[in-house]
């Protein structure tokens, strides 16, 4: 998770930690009582784990590429390495988000509204989803064990950009880095033209969602019912066709149209879909498979 980075072990701390465990062994025991542990769980070797994992020694920019890992979706940012599940990095944010500032955690999910964990010895990882990862260090600590000037740093960050996990795209006094400025009309344009030929049906919605011209072509007159149909995408075809209305017969600069590319690269299901659409031929849609072809078609209207 931290790329590489700097991490090492403190002994005389985690022997010290240990030394001074008698709450922690005495609500352990307690929950064991009460059936939270497996069947044959060791209390030891589990605290002991614990007090080892609490004895790590890091410093700003290892915590900040770990806290880019949890935010990048389980992969390391420096590396490029897929080191855990998306899952596994789900559950974290959600319990950092809960309770990662002890006694605080409430009021801090509620005003800054960012995962985020503190730590007694003065330092707090702050996990910004698909954006970045923070590491702050300040050792005065408030009453809750939190750094108060980084929580203060958090507040004044939250005062000034829309990084607050419920925060709409409506909040017009603050400023947005995550929001594109802008994008030119060629940028959208190979956009919506990489989503059809990758068949990234939900992108495709994105681009009518935001109102884009879903019969937008390129310099050679391709669009994306031409990549769609040439790649075999028959969700990308049928949403193109239903919901987005586009034109199911652009011809690109070299005559090709889609349905003839659909026949070219023998995607057969493509060609009669787009068959179906153009010329509502009757034989084919009585035909089992037209009804067939059909019945996925609503479906994919749905």
């Amino acid at each position: 998770m931290a790329g590489g980075g700097t991490i090492g072990f403190n002994n005389s701390v985690f022997l010290a930690e240990r030394e001074h465990a008698d709450r922690n062994f005495a609500l352990s025991y307690q929950m064991k009582e009460h059936g939270c542990f497996p069947e044959g769980t060791n209390i030891k070797d589990c605290l002991d784990l614990w007090y080892q994992c609490c004895s790590m020694e890091v410093n700003c920019e290892t915590v900040a590429v770990i806290a880019g890992t949890l935010a990048h979706g389980g992969v390391a940012p420096i590396t490029g390495e897929k080191v855990l599940k998306p899952e596994a990095v789900r559950d974290v944010l959600s319990l950092l988000h809960s309770c990662g500032f002890y006694e605080y955690s409430g009021y801090f999910a509620f005003k800054v509204g960012i995962p985020g964990k503190s730590s007694v010895a003065g330092s707090m990882m702050m996990v910004l989803p698909n954006t970045m990862g923070i590491c702050l260090w300040s050792p005065p600590l408030d009453k809750y064990g939190n750094s108060f000037r980084g929580l203060r740093f958090m507040d004044n960050l939250i005062d000034n950009f829309c990084f607050h996990r419920y925060e709409g795209k409506t909040m017009e006094n603050k400023s947005n880095p995550r929001r594109v400025k802008a994008e030119s009309r060629g940028d959208t344009i190979v956009s919506l033209l990489y989503a059809a030929a990758a068949g990234d049906l939900s992108a495709l919605k994105t681009h009518k969602f935001l109102g884009l011209d879903m019969n937008a072509s390129d310099y050679d007159g391709r669009t994306p019912l031409h990549l769609a149909a040439a790649e075999g995408h028959k969700d990308c075809v049928t949403f193109l066709l239903y919901k987005c209305e586009v034109n199911p017969s652009p011809a690109d600069r070299w005559g090709f149209t889609p349905i003839s590319e659909a026949e070219k690269f023998g995607h057969k299901e493509v060609f009669t879909i787009l068959q179906l659409w153009t010329t509502k031929d009757v034989e084919t849609l009585t035909s089992n498979e037209g009804q067939e072809l059909l019945k996925k078609m609503n479906i994919a209207q749905e």
